[in-house]
């Protein structure tokens, strides 16, 4: 089931477009992927999706680059599709800030794009950013929902301590439910993390971390499998957050995926797309006081979905949606 903006019942708010400098009618679009390029089961992937949407809708060329990582080639990568006269530059992922702050300075009549970061004071920058917070407060609420232990937990990096308190916890808490949560901010291994999750009795873990949830999904996994045959034993579920993370799933182990908040990617390389064809561009003000501006994806444009697949979860749709309503009014 999903959950989206639309089963709520809200008018769509369009965001406010300003005229940007008119593209030749030979379009030419330059895309630079993050390390792994197209395959990677992440953003590249995502963000291919609306790429490939708006090629069937649009009439334009495309230029791709992948990066190798390093500052220097990320920086070869751009200029590259600079002197292709690629306009727009859309570049996939944060990795890429330091450079696109510089060359936007240096190349000021090239427009470019930057997907999951809000970090370059420039207005030939469109910064296209998720409200993660929303996201959090769904799986808040629906850990909350389902946990049978009453204690979950959230596994994060440090900057991401308003995502838990005004995201993940708020959820819980709204649930009502005698629930109890924690969060363990990593600095080495998230597995670790998540076994003390566990050890501490939490029965239903968000991962907030990007990367791969591949190794926590299998010790989770192995978890319940050690403990299935004990009476008193709660099964542990986890909810994960797409793009940002990538794991398989069984036949056999696909039940201890509850559920997923779906950030989409895809949607925002198709509209940044779609805006240039028409020679317009999203300047909706991000940070009034740093001079970011872009769009802001949130749950009630339909930006971040919520995909649930615990059969408690899914009757409970009503309920969720309710939650959706209330998190498409948290900022950020």
């Amino acid at each position: 089931m999903k959950i989206r903006a639309a089963l709520v019942g809200f008018a769509v708010l369009f965001s406010s477009l300003i005229a940007a400098p008119v593209y030749a009618s030979s379009l030419t679009i330059g895309i630079a992927y993050d390390i792994g390029g197209r395959g990677d089961r992440s953003f590249n992937d995502a963000a291919a999706v609306g790429l490939e949407k708006a090629q069937k809708e649009f009439a334009f060329s495309v230029e791709p680059v992948v990066t190798d990582g390093t500052s220097a080639d990320r920086d070869r990568r751009v200029r590259t599709l600079i002197a292709k006269n690629c306009n727009p530059i859309i570049v996939v992922g944060g990795g890429y800030a330091p450079v696109i702050q510089a060359l936007s300075v240096e190349f000021p009549n090239t427009q470019f794009a930057i997907l999951n970061d809000a970090s370059i004071d420039a207005l030939n920058v469109t910064s296209l950013i998720f409200a993660d917070i929303q996201g959090a407060y769904l799986a808040g609420f629906s850990a909350a929902l389902s946990s049978k232990s009453g204690k979950v937990a959230m596994i994060a990096n440090s900057n991401q301590a308003d995502i838990y308190q005004n995201g993940f916890l708020a959820g819980v808490l709204a649930s009502k439910k005698p629930v109890s949560s924690q969060v363990k901010y990593v600095n080495g291994s998230s597995i670790t993390s998540t076994k003390q999750a566990m050890d501490a009795g939490a029965d239903v873990i968000f991962i907030a971390r990007p990367g791969s949830d591949s190794e926590i999904f299998a010790s989770i996994v192995a978890r319940n499998s050690a403990n299935a045959k004990k009476k008193s034993y709660k099964p542990v579920g986890i909810i994960s957050i797409e793009p940002d993370q990538y794991l398989s799933v069984s036949a056999a182990t696909k039940k201890y995926l509850y559920a997923t908040v779906v950030k989409h990617v895809d949607k925002a390389m198709y509209d940044v797309i779609a805006k240039a064809i028409s020679g317009k561009q999203y300047l909706d003000v991000l940070d009034p006081n740093a001079g970011i501006y872009g769009h802001r994806y949130s749950v009630l444009s339909g930006g971040i979905t919520f995909t649930t697949y615990l059969p408690i979860l899914t009757s409970a749709a009503i309920s969720i949606n309710k939650a959706a309503a209330a998190a498409s009014k948290i900022a950020g």
